[in-house]
């Protein structure tokens, strides 16, 4: 058995699945937690939140594995993406699309264990808006507004895990989750535009166009607004607000950053959105804990 084989294959599939940059589990983290926390009153059970955090992982790997097969033609044309493992041909189709399953069985496997069939049956679209976004950039005209969808997805399941139901509010952040991915998204866009207009993906940023900057604004904008709605709708308190705030503040450090659309600046806002999702949830168990319901 080669083991310096092996050990550069798993290497390879590593890349494949972005595990080396975890800032895409992130941004999918954090609005499931918002969830978790929100849908338990701030005492969510531990064995669904164990089950939620891996399959997070493995959804967001597996989304990372089908959107390289699925731009494998277009990464090649691109500076940041033309050494992707599938791209580069160091990983076939074949073995991606095994990768892609594999993951997406092991997900499955871990929502079957929560025995909630509400959670089973949304575990079906979850699976079909993680393998379907990559193709949404040939003919929607924002996609990162998909995207938002299938990142925020767990918002519901989490609330059907808790409750065996789903009210409104989480239908709500849901949609600041939209709002979201499509700000910190189009930021993302922003680095690649040039590139993008060449080969003729569609995405956020070509769409907005010299709006760009604006709409990011406004998108964050929305997003706070709908999520202090939540809040207040479930008579969360002042550290709630207070992580809100300080989120609020991270983007207007943003506006500076993307303003002059420079590529780097505008990639480091993007991976820096790790801290507004961070500061929510803070907020949100912060204000759980302080006022005690959290032990009720």
């Amino acid at each position: 058995m080669n083991w310096s084989l092996i050990t550069e294959k798993l290497s390879l599939y590593e890349k494949l699945m972005r595990l080396d940059k975890p800032i895409g589990i992130l941004l999918l983290l954090w609005p499931t937690l918002w969830g978790l926390w929100l849908s338990a009153n701030g005492h969510p059970n531990l064995v669904v939140l164990w089950i939620f955090i891996l399959g997070t992982v493995l959804m967001r790997s597996a989304g990372c594995v089908i959107n390289d097969y699925a731009d494998r033609d277009f990464d090649r044309h691109v500076e940041r993406t033309k050494e992707r493992p599938i791209t580069a041909g160091k990983v076939s189709t074949k073995e991606a699309l095994a990768l892609f399953a594999g993951l997406s069985l092991c997900a499955f496997a871990l929502v079957l264990l929560l025995d909630n069939k509400l959670v089973i049956w949304m575990s079906i679209p979850a699976l079909f808006l993680a393998a379907s976004y990559p193709f949404t950039k040939r003919f929607l005209a924002i996609p990162q507004a998909y995207l938002g969808i299938a990142f925020g997805f767990g918002i519901p399941m989490a609330y059907a895990a808790h409750l065996g139901t789903v009210p409104g509010e989480a239908w709500w952040l849901l949609l600041a989750n939209v709002f979201w991915a499509v700000a910190y998204d189009t930021e993302y866009a922003m680095v690649d535009r040039v590139d993008d207009l060449k080969i003729g993906i569609k995405t956020s940023a070509i769409t907005f166009g010299r709006f760009d900057v604006a709409v990011v604004m406004l998108c964050y904008a929305a997003t706070l607004a709908i999520i202090g709605g939540v809040g207040a709708s479930l008579d969360l308190g002042w550290a709630f607000y207070a992580g809100l705030a300080v989120a609020a503040g991270i983007m207007g450090v943003h506006f500076t950053w993307i303003r002059g659309r420079e590529r780097m600046a505008c990639f480091k806002a993007f991976l820096h959105n790790n801290w507004v999702g961070a500061l929510i949830f803070a907020g949100i168990v912060v204000d759980f804990l302080v006022s005690g319901r959290s032990l009720g």
